[in-house]
């Protein structure tokens, strides 16, 4: 994470992130110029954000032909609070599902619901969306609320 503005310090981000089990809503254009948002589970680790996907998803081609993204970690209810910014994706494959385990894990608490199953499934292409994080912008509305 380069450059971190806000109410809090890079510290501080770093411990939301880590803390928050809420979706990362990301941000890309489309091939044809658009815009596309999507929600998906992140972790974050070693200074930027993992997700994973079906490497089917068409998120992955969008990355694969614009990787600047746009993205927001909020909570959904009061006090309101997060982390907003900007960065730049890469898409490898995830073929032991490593990323989408942890992701599993850190969602669902376990592997053995059938949603994880599911995902998990050997049948299943995944790949790792990993974003470095270039801009971020925090706030925190905790004393206004």
């Amino acid at each position: 994470m380069d450059h971190v503005t806000g109410d809090w310090a890079r510290e501080r981000t770093e411990q939301f992130l880590d803390e928050q089990t809420i979706p990362v809503r990301l941000a890309t254009h489309t091939p044809g110029g658009g815009l596309w948002m999507l929600s998906l589970w992140y972790r974050y680790r070693d200074g930027r954000l993992e997700c994973a996907t079906s490497a089917s998803a068409k998120v992955v081609d969008y990355l694969r032909d614009d990787p600047e993204i746009a993205f927001e970690i909020s909570t959904n209810d009061v006090p309101y609070r997060g982390v907003r910014g900007s960065g730049t994706a890469t898409v490898e494959p995830d073929e032991e599902k490593a990323v989408l385990r942890a992701l599993v894990e850190r969602y669902l608490d376990d592997t053995d619901s059938g949603l994880a199953k599911a995902l998990l499934s050997p049948d299943r292409d995944e790949v790792r969306i990993g974003i470095d994080v270039e801009r971020a912008y925090t706030w925190d509305f905790s004393d206004r609320m």
